[in-house]
């Protein structure tokens, strides 16, 4: 299990800040769309690309997982486990992010001049 999830220690430090960046190119293009047929696109982009941080953070957790049961010495384990640490906190604010960001859709139509 530990080869198959060897490089995935960093997935969360990848998918949390290109979902986030995703998310608000996708918003800017799409409020006038949005706008112009009153559609609830921001809400439904918004959900489903923190479910892709979270699975890059999902990713990391099981790397996270597979590195701490490996037989290596500790000083070769350690900067692992600390990204995949860091990866799935990042992953998890850059979903909050992001759901924070798609929130505002339900306040903020972006029809306002």
């Amino acid at each position: 299990m530990s080869e198959r999830f060897y490089t995935a220690h960093w997935a969360g430090l990848a998918s949390g800040p290109g979902a986030w960046a995703l998310s608000t190119q996708i918003q800017y293009a799409a409020t006038p769309m949005s706008c112009a047929h009153g559609t609830t696109l921001h809400i439904v982009l918004s959900i489903i690309l923190a479910m892709c941080s979270l699975l890059g953070g999902g990713l990391s957790y099981a790397a996270y997982r597979s590195i701490r049961t490996e037989t290596a010495p500790s000083l070769q384990r350690a900067p692992r486990l600390f990204v995949a640490t860091v990866s799935m906190l990042a992953a998890g604010l850059f979903a909050l992010g992001i759901l924070l960001q798609g929130a505002a859709g339900l306040f903020l139509s972006g029809c306002q001049r």
